[in-house]
């Protein structure tokens, strides 16, 4: 049976190798001379584009004194510009048969329209107009003040554990301030935002030479580059501040935090690990050790501490947890797990469990089916990435904005083909260690009795 189940292991090793081949997205980058990346890829198997403007500022890099402005940007940028009048914006994308959104993330802020094919340049002239033009006014600031202070009230602090697992952790396991300040935002800040300070934030951060525009989907590269000339370059390029430093320091004890939580029926747990640059040799055997660990319900963790010894209710966690994908962020970055845990448990049995789950990787290693599997695993994920026009728009976007080559996306799939098993074994040795960790327990406060 244990030859059996070592040949099926082989097998599965041996077929996610032969089936690894490199992905073949269609790339075409340059610059204006205003300083706007411009990435263009064709992609015709439906006759459908996405329009993605990506723009260099996020939760981490927004200035000391303005937490919450780039999240109050999101908001913003829907507010009207010269030619298009407020809540307009959507209202044409969805009038010609379209979608939209936006988001803020850790280390920029996007904004993307997904319209039938032929309605390109309507996409292209809507974002150009709030790119130049953004109606900054002292009522649309205003609006957009209380917009956003009630949904950090409705969505965060009004809210069982109020996500714990990303502002508390992130705030406890670093010390750089810009890793460990309240990324959704300080109610003051926002709150106190003067419009003098808020025109100056549009200028200058949401500037040509501060963003990615992307477009991808069943256009002619040519003829789109032409419409982007037309609608950006006369564009005015702005002084962008020098990026800040958000490197962060080696922890080098154990942090264990416990709160409580008056909303909360059940206790939660978090752990948050410090990650190897993505850069570096490390991180692709850091994320598929992930994967091995809560790539799903098959992962070390929920077969250990929810199925076998029945302590945790539920497990999840990952890479830039909540916020993107291994690719899209630009900086520091912790491993998470979060789990909610059953009452009568306490977080030092998670705790053990957890370390028992690690130290056997840190001494065996992976097995092969294992990293079969995680290796199969990332690239169903990026190849789900690869299959929507916003998905690809996505990736391309965060290896322009981020490295200034939109063609990596070509390149990624091998460098984690290639990873093996002790390579893995040596990043949990390395990475997973108590003193590089930080955990809070977050438990049901004490209820009053009547």
């Amino acid at each position: 049976m244990k030859t059996a189940r070592l040949w099926l292991a082989a097998s599965l090793l041996a077929c996610a190798s032969a089936n690894a081949s490199p992905a073949d997205v269609p790339v075409v980058y340059d610059k204006l001379p205003n300083g706007l990346k411009v990435v263009i890829s064709e992609a015709h198997a439906a006759p459908t584009v996405t329009v993605a403007v990506y723009y260099g500022i996020g939760f981490r890099v927004e200035p000391k004194g303005q937490t919450g402005f780039a999240h109050l940007f999101e908001h913003m940028m829907f507010q009207g510009s010269e030619h298009v009048k407020k809540f307009e914006h959507a209202k044409i994308v969805e009038a010609n048969g379209g979608n939209l959104n936006g988001s803020t993330r850790l280390d920029y802020t996007n904004y993307y329209e997904t319209l039938p094919s032929d309605r390109v340049e309507t996409a292209l002239w809507l974002e150009a107009d709030r790119m130049r033009s953004l109606d900054v006014s002292d009522e649309n600031l205003k609006n957009q003040q209380n917009v956003v202070s009630e949904e950090v009230r409705v969505n965060v602090l009004n809210q069982p554990y109020a996500l714990f697992e990303w502002l508390d952790l992130w705030q406890n396991a670093n010390q750089n301030w810009f890793n460990a300040h309240n990324f959704y935002g300080d109610l003051h800040d926002i709150e106190a935002a003067k419009i003098e300070d808020v025109r100056q934030f549009f200028k200058t951060y949401y500037a040509p030479n501060n963003a990615v525009l992307t477009i991808v989907g069943d256009v002619d590269a040519a003829a789109v580059r032409k419409m982007v000339d037309k609608y950006f370059a006369s564009i005015p390029q702005q002084t962008i501040p020098k990026r800040p430093d958000v490197s962060e320091p080696a922890q080098t004890k154990e942090k264990r935090i416990k709160q409580t939580d008056k909303l909360a029926n059940v206790p939660a747990f978090a752990i948050g690990w410090h990650l190897p640059d993505q850069n570096s040799a490390d991180y692709a055997p850091a994320v598929l050790l992930n994967l091995i660990l809560q790539g799903d319900d098959g992962s070390r963790f929920y077969e250990r501490l929810v199925k076998e010894k029945q302590i945790s209710i539920d497990w999840s966690g990952g890479i830039n947890y909540d916020l993107g994908n291994e690719f899209d962020y630009d900086g520091p970055m912790l491993l998470v797990s979060r789990t909610l845990y059953k009452p009568g448990h306490t977080a030092d049995e998670i705790l053990r469990e957890v370390d028992a789950v690690i130290h056997d990787l840190q001494q065996k290693g992976p097995t092969a089916r294992e990293l079969a599997d995680a290796k199969v695993r990332f690239r169903s994920n990026y190849y789900d990435a690869l299959e929507t026009t916003a998905g690809k728009a996505n990736l391309l976007a965060a290896f322009a904005l981020f490295r200034d080559d939109p063609s990596q996306i070509n390149k990624a799939l091998p460098l984690f083909d290639a990873v093996t098993a002790a390579q893995i074994q040596s990043v949990a040795q390395k990475y997973l260690v108590p003193e590089n960790r930080t955990t809070i327990d977050r438990v049901p406060a004490a209820k009053e009795e009547k």
